[in-house]
Formats: C-alpha cells, sequence, structure tokens
C-alpha cells in the first residue's frame, strides 16, 4: 500500500515570507440586490477599516480586498487564530451594464455597502453592436 503525503506549506513565497496565494484570503459573506437604477451590492468585514478597502475593476469583474490591521501584542500567544486573523478578498463578476466610474462605496461597522449604477440604456446598446 502506497501513502502520499502532501506538503502543507506554501510552495512559493515572496522575501517577506508571507504567500499571497488564495488560501490566504477568505471569502466574505455578502449580498447582492439588483434594482431597476442600480446594483447594491453588501459586503461583510468585520474588523476591517475604511483604509484597507481595496476596489479593483478589470473589465466586467470587481475584486474586493479588505485587509485587517495587523496587532501585535505584548503578550503574544499562539492560540490558532490564524484562519480568522486572515484578509478578505471577493471577486465578482457584474457584467459590463454598469458604471462602474459611478462606483459609490461606503463602510460602517464593518459592513460595506456598494452602489454601482446602471448604464444608460442608449450607451449599453451602443456597446453592444460594436464588432
Amino acid at each position: 500500500m502506497h501513502t502520499i503525503i502532501q506538503n502543507t506549506t506554501p510552495r512559493h513565497r515572496n522575501r517577506s515570507g508571507s504567500s499571497s496565494h488564495a488560501h490566504d484570503y477568505r471569502r466574505p459573506n455578502f449580498d447582492c440586490r439588483e434594482q431597476p437604477d442600480a446594483v447594491k451590492l453588501t459586503v461583510y468585514v468585520p474588523g476591517v477599516e475604511a483604509s484597507g478597502i481595496e476596489l479593483e475593476v478589470r473589465g466586467p469583474d470587481l475584486t474586493i480586498t479588505a485587509r485587517k490591521p495587523q496587532v501585535v501584542r505584548m503578550n503574544w500567544q499562539a492560540l490558532h487564530l490564524e484562519g480568522v486573523q486572515r484578509d478578505y478578498r471577493l471577486r465578482l463578476r457584474l457584467g459590463h451594464g454598469l458604471d462602474y466610474r459611478a462606483l459609490h462605496a461606503e463602510l460602517h461597522d464593518g459592513v460595506l455597502s456598494l452602489v454601482l449604477p446602471k448604464q444608460n440604456t442608449a450607451t449599453s446598446s451602443r456597446l453592444r453592436h460594436v464588432a
């Protein structure tokens, strides 16, 4: 009988010793609601400050990265909190019908609220017919 033992340490690390793989982030809970004139997105990121929020738009994709402040206590002890202290990353494909430049974001008590207005129908129909 053969046994396969897989290495649990990350293969690629940057110089600071931390890796930047997808498993370093947690996917936050979120709620997405479509309304007649906009899409409202609510993302739950407890423990994150406004300075730790990063929004990135690439085509139809929206990536939200929320980093928690790293606090080192004087009486630090390992308490197996590694999973809880990870940062958040959420990737969503919302489509081309939204006006990402007019995005409005607000953070209050660990709840990130995003409002993405829909594009004008004349503009979006003109973009669809371009070859």
